[in-house]
Formats: structure tokens, C-alpha cells, sequence
């Protein structure tokens, strides 16, 4: 096995990339230097969103790696919530911080496993499946975006792998209320094997960006996605929704302009929200310049199915001349209203046509997103930070719509996820306000960033 020392050859810093490699970076915040330069056996980095924590991990992790020569070939993993996440973050720059002349072969696409000359083996993997890291021993591990595994993961399957080698681990992530992230945070204080840094986006990204997100973002997420503060969400969902500020007598209605019918699948009450992006004529200056118009809702109180809801959207808008986008949970219609006809989805589509014709644009992620981004990303639209207003509602065509964003509320003691029970008749609505909000308009973003000179 040989040295990691001697692996640094001339014409190459010490992760082997040119001189001129965009991949040579450094560090101007003290507290990613700390982080950077800190021994301790575990690890938590709760810190802004795109502000460099995945990408001082993986490098860290790979320097840890190459240094720890008293084991025989030792394992270290580079995990995310899904197999997908943890290839998209961490298999393309492993590739590029493990060059070929310190490769042992060459890298398995298939299992996402590099082994160097030194003996260490880095492999990256989702821990949607943690059966996938049993097996051999694990002397490190990064856990990326812990706070949206499974809390056994770590307890049942992680922890006790890392026993017998003494093995090290990161937790990095954006908070998500008061997760695992939090716990592990506040471990850091107590006990002398734990050590925890954080860092907000605004001491890494450029001032405009931060100001962009603030406009962008409503107050409580960009604390949680930009300051990487452990906000606690109870109360209304849609805290940022004030019936004063966002509903209006009268919205136009443009027959040209596209048109979105927004999905929740349900038969008591059977649902659909009517909306528009519009350019705002009026003289309210909190209200964005391009904003959502709610001007329509479906509500069938009783007895519904999907093929009501659709033919009540044909007889009022079915002389709609511009195009029309469909927005929803992919996963929501899989059952299917009626066994012999086919899926909700398959339905919808087919009615929507039948109307609409090729003008009918199918706008259905593959999987659905969670929970707390469509509230997110619905509190966003409804009012940024600075105030910015991009939503407002027709009280008079959509009732019930205003009223559900009024009565939603989150489960006490959650991280954010609404209590369907506490008002079975709600949700619904503004959980399809939430899809198109979430597809359109997402506030998640890449938190890879990577700067230019080396310093370490």
C-alpha cells in the first residue's frame, strides 16, 4: 500500500488537479476553514443552502481517506436520501478528486465504487435502502441532507457499522424544522467526540443572490434555507396568506394567455383550482409585476370522482383559446377513479383533450414532491421576504379556495407537515395551488458551489 504523501506528484496540488483546475478551491469563510481543518469524530454542518457544505464534505472525506493508512483497505461512503441524489451530488467530482494515476482499475459505474492505490475504497450510494452499505466495514461516512433519511437509518444501520473501525462521520444538510439535524447539532455541544459548524448563504453567495432569494422566498423558509435556522413550523400553513392582502374582488380572465387547472384528487369534496400568470396592471407596489391569478375553483361537496371534476373545468373554460397545463401529485391518481377506465391521470388527459385538444400540456413530475416543499413554495408565491406579493385570489369565484388557505394547519410538534386531520374538508384546494407552485416556482435549489483558489 502506499503513502498518500507520496502520491502528490509535481504539476498537481495535493487533490492531483492542475494548477488552473476549476475543481481547486478554497475557503474564505473561518468557520468552513474550522470545519475544514477539525478532527473530530463526528461531525454536523447545518448551513445555507448553495453555500459549499456538500462540497468541503466530499473533499474533506476523500483527504480523510487517503490519510487514514493504519487500516487495510478501508470503505468510505458518500450518501444522500436516494441512490439518485448521492450520484447527482458526489459520483462525477469523486471521479475528478480521484484521478487515474491514484485509481486501482477503474471506477465501477454500475456500484459507484472508485479503490485507489492507497487501499481506501470510496463508494457513493442512497440510503433509501440501507441494507445497500451492509456488509463490509465502514470507516467514514458522509450523511448529505440527513434530515430527509429515515431516523433508523443512522441509529440501526450506520452507527453500528461504524463500532468495530471506530469509523467517522459527517451530518450536512439545509435544517429541516427539528430534525435530526437539530438533535445531532445540540449532541455537538455536550459531548467531546462531536463537533458542529454552520454558516449562513449570505457570508458565501454574492449580495444580489441573497437579496434574490429574499424576494423570492417567503420569511420562515429563507431563515431555514438561506440562515440555516432550526425554524419550528406550527400553526397555519399558509401563514403568509392575509385575506386583506391577497383577495380581490375581480381578476381578468385572458381567453389567450395559458391557462393552469390545478389537481388534488379527491371524491368528498372533489377538487381543482383555476390560474393564470399575469402581468399586474393595478396600483397595490407589493404586488409583483408577473403574478399567479387565482380566478377559478371546482368544488363538488359530495359524491365526486375525477370525470366530474373535469367536466365542470370543460363547461366553464372550454372556450379557452390559448394553451392548458395540468398540474398535480403523480402519485395521487395511481388508483383511479373508475377500475375500468384507467388512472385518474389517464382520465384527465383524456377528457382534457377530448376539449382542448394538442393545446393540453401534461405538467406531472415522475415522483411527488414533499410536502413541505409545496408549502414552501406556496408561502413563497403568496409573499416573499421583502414583502413582494405574486398571488392574489378572486374571493368571488374561489371561496373556497381563500377559505383553505385560511384553515390549513400544520401538525404540532412536526417539521412542517400539515394535519389532514384537523380539517378533513381543507387541503385539498391549496394542495393543488401547491403543485404548480412547486413546478413552477420551486425554492429548493443546487447547494453545490465551487470557488477558485486553493488556500488550504
Amino acid at each position: 500500500m502506499i503513502a498518500a504523501e507520496k502520491l502528490y506528484i509535481k504539476g498537481v496540488d495535493r487533490w492531483g488537479f492542475e494548477k488552473d483546475s476549476p475543481h481547486r478551491f478554497s475557503v474564505p469563510n473561518r468557520t468552513q476553514r474550522a470545519f475544514w481543518l477539525s478532527d473530530s469524530r463526528f461531525i454536523t454542518v447545518p448551513a445555507g443552502r448553495r453555500s459549499g457544505k456538500s462540497e468541503i464534505a466530499k473533499k474533506k472525506g476523500v483527504k480523510r481517506g487517503l490519510k487514514e493508512r493504519q487500516f487495510t483497505n478501508p470503505r468510505y461512503l458518500f450518501t444522500a436520501p436516494t441512490h439518485r441524489q448521492a450520484k447527482d451530488i458526489y459520483w462525477k467530482d469523486l471521479k475528478l478528486l480521484l484521478p487515474k494515476w491514484i485509481r486501482q482499475g477503474k471506477p465501477s459505474e454500475s456500484e459507484l465504487v472508485i479503490n485507489t492505490v492507497t487501499g481506501a475504497r470510496f463508494q457513493v450510494m442512497g440510503l433509501d435502502e440501507p441494507s445497500r452499505m451492509e456488509g463490509s466495514p465502514v470507516h467514514g461516512i458522509v450523511l448529505d441532507e440527513i434530515d430527509n433519511m429515515k431516523e433508523e437509518v443512522w441509529a440501526e444501520h450506520v452507527r453500528p457499522a461504524l463500532s468495530d473501525t471506530n469509523g467517522w462521520a459527517m451530518f450536512i444538510g439545509v435544517p429541516e424544522g427539528r430534525k435530526q439535524l437539530y438533535k445531532y447539532s445540540r449532541y455537538s455541544r455536550t459531548r467531546p467526540a462531536w463537533a458542529n459548524f454552520t454558516w449562513k448563504s449570505a457570508e458565501i453567495l454574492p449580495p444580489e443572490e441573497i437579496a434574490q432569494a429574499k424576494e423570492d422566498l417567503d420569511p420562515l423558509t429563507f431563515l431555514q434555507e438561506y440562515e440555516a435556522s432550526f425554524v419550528t413550523f406550527e400553526g397555519r400553513a399558509y401563514y403568509c396568506y392575509d385575506e386583506n392582502k391577497h383577495n380581490v374582488e375581480r381578476l381578468y380572465y385572458n381567453h389567450k394567455l395559458p391557462l393552469s387547472f390545478n389537481f388534488d384528487f379527491n371524491v368528498k369534496p372533489g377538487t381543482a383550482t383555476v390560474t393564470q400568470e399575469q402581468e399586474y396592471c393595478g396600483k397595490n407596489p407589493d404586488v409583483s409585476i408577473v403574478f399567479t391569478a387565482v380566478i377559478g375553483e371546482v368544488w363538488i361537496p359530495q359524491n365526486s370522482n375525477t370525470p366530474a371534476v373535469c367536466r365542470k373545468l370543460a363547461e366553464s373554460w372550454g372556450y379557452h383559446k390559448g394553451e392548458v397545463y395540468i398540474y398535480g401529485d403523480s402519485t395521487g391518481g395511481n388508483a383511479g377513479t373508475a377500475k375500468v377506465t384507467g388512472s385518474d391521470w389517464d382520465i384527465v388527459e383524456r377528457m382534457m383533450r377530448r376539449c382542448f385538444g394538442d393545446r393540453v400540456n401534461m405538467c406531472v413530475k415522475d415522483g411527488c414532491p414533499r410536502e413541505r416543499a409545496r408549502v414552501n413554495a406556496l408561502n413563497s408565491r403568496l409573499m416573499s421576504t421583502t414583502g413582494t406579493i405574486s398571488m392574489l385570489i378572486c374571493a368571488k369565484n374561489c371561496p373556497h379556495t381563500a377559505e383553505d388557505l385560511s384553515a390549513v394547519v400544520l401538525l404540532k410538534g412536526g417539521s412542517g407537515e400539515i394535519d389532514k386531520k384537523a380539517t378533513p374538508l381543507h387541503t385539498h384546494l391549496s394542495d393543488g395551488l401547491g403543485y404548480q407552485a412547486e413546478f413552477e416556482h420551486p425554492v429548493s435549489g443546487d447547494n453545490r458551489i465551487l470557488v477558485e483558489e486553493e488556500v488550504f
